[in-house]
């Protein structure tokens, strides 16, 4: 942008919006994906509706394109900058407007962290089951353009369960107020659910409406060794028909590996396993009972040789460390992620398929397996050798990644159970949708954005 249009910016959004020194702008216009360098044009973070709609009008006549940025922790450069967009940062919208305590319902800002929402439900008596480890700096706007999942979706879904109403801004500056919190409502298309997962390439979220829950019963954490990858899935059968489960996760001893080499905790066990499972239920009346019976019945079977449960909320929080701390220990190391999803029922055939791709193509680079296996989803992480470059690493891990994700076409799977599309895995969609799909897709992209300014060239590619 040259000088001229850079004050132009200004008089629409005000200098106190906007941000242009590049040192400043160095933290924007990226997320956790390190395969892309941020180069935006110019920062402009938006306090309220109307700045918003008045930058996307000024977006639409100068065809400047528009890159919303919540929390950055994103995992598919969804929010990555890289070719002179004006990123659209939501921190500044960061209130929660209002409460209706008869209905459970809270009305946000798209820059509210969603730990504080969190802590808002608690403060209240009630509860906000959507949490991943991003959880203190991720932002419910970007939660929502995700639909994000994370630990809890056994039990309780992800984002768009909890999503009652949204407030958007469309590519050509239409505000519109999207189902407005009803429980019912049979008028036609829901375009809500059109705007979650949509990756802001549709419309920017400026305010939802989010359904809170009541608080679950204390919890209780059971991380137990397996030695294979078969167990996992037997223990979680076991575990399954024994009780009700609000999450069972699963990791690899060298993401745990790497949690403990960059944070002060203490091998869980004395003896290394080649995997973990955490799981978490609610301490009801019956299931102390049930979860000790569960346990005895897969150590007899020899699918767990180790095992601790949690005896406080501060061993509870000790016990998840070990499986939330993994994404943020592997970063330096450039992971290329796979986050892949099949239905539960098959996920032991897609691991061996699996496997065996990943065994004879990746014999020289480190991987971490971790997952919420209890709903199917699994995130491969190929971790970056010191001595290659990183662009000849996405090469070769792209290449890998298309037999990968051949292999997730076969079983009728997800390319992406979570993270999102974004950059990194647009030009794969074809794995998971179908021709008809896509071009769906791009008409409905016309619709809302017809002249092309939110999110260019993420999640759809080109035609």
């Amino acid at each position: 942008m040259d000088e001229a249009l850079i004050r132009e910016l200004a008089a629409v959004v005000g200098e106190g919006s906007l941000v242009t020194d590049p040192g400043e702008m160095s933290s924007y216009g990226l997320d956790w994906t390190r395969f892309h360098e941020p180069a935006p044009s110019a920062v402009v973070l938006v306090r309220d509706i109307e700045q918003v709609q008045a930058l996307v009008r000024f977006a639409i006549s100068r065809r400047l394109a528009l890159v919303p940025s919540g929390g950055r922790t994103g995992q598919s450069g969804g929010a990555v900058a890289a070719n002179g967009e004006v990123v659209v940062a939501f921190d500044r919208m960061n209130r929660i407007l209002g409460f209706e305590p008869e209905e459970d319902l809270v009305t946000v800002e798209p820059g509210v962290v969603t730990a504080s929402l969190q802590q808002f439900a608690r403060e209240h008596g009630r509860y906000y089951p959507v949490e991943f480890a991003s959880s203190g700096s991720s932002q419910l706007g970007g939660n929502i353009a995700t639909n994000a999942g994370g630990i809890k979706v056994l039990r309780y879904g992800l984002t768009r369960e909890r999503v009652m109403g949204l407030r958007v801004v469309t590519g050509t500056g239409e505000l519109l107020n999207l189902n407005r919190g009803l429980v019912k409502n049979a008028t036609g298309y829901d375009l809500r659910h059109l705007m979650i997962g949509s990756e802001g390439t549709l419309g920017l979220i400026v305010e939802a409406t989010l359904s809170l829950i009541r608080p679950p019963a204390p919890l209780t954490v059971m991380l137990l060794a397996v030695p294979d990858m078969g167990s996992v899935m037997q223990v979680l059968t076991r575990f399954r028909e024994a009780m009700a489960l609000t999450a069972f996760e699963f990791f690899s001893h060298n993401g745990l590996a790497h949690v403990l080499a960059r944070h002060e905790l203490s091998a869980p066990f004395a003896s290394a396993s080649p995997y973990y499972v955490l799981l978490e239920f609610e301490e009801l009346e019956s299931t102390g009972d049930e979860a000790t019976a569960a346990f005895a019945a897969c150590s007899a079977e020899g699918l767990v040789s180790d095992g601790v449960v949690s005896q406080s909320e501060q061993d509870r929080a000790s016990l998840w460390r070990y499986r939330e701390s993994i994404s943020e220990s592997i970063t330096p190391r450039v992971p290329y992620k796979n986050d892949v999803s099949v239905r539960v029922a098959q996920v032991p055939a897609f691991l061996e398929a699996v496997e065996e791709v990943v065994t004879r193509r990746y014999p020289d680079f480190e991987i971490v397996w971790f997952g919420h296996i209890g709903d199917g989803n699994l995130h491969l992480n190929i971790l970056k050798p010191a001595d290659v470059e990183t662009a000849q690493f996405k090469a070769k891990c792209e290449q890998v990644s298309e037999e990968v994700l051949g292999v997730v076409q076969q079983f009728g799977g997800s390319i992406s159970a979570e993270h999102g599309v974004g950059l990194l895995k647009r030009d794969q969609l074809r794995f998971s949708r179908s021709t008809e799909e896509i071009e769906l897709m791009r008409g409905i992209k016309q619709l809302f954005d017809p002249h092309g300014i939110l999110n260019p060239g993420k999640l759809i590619p080109p035609s």
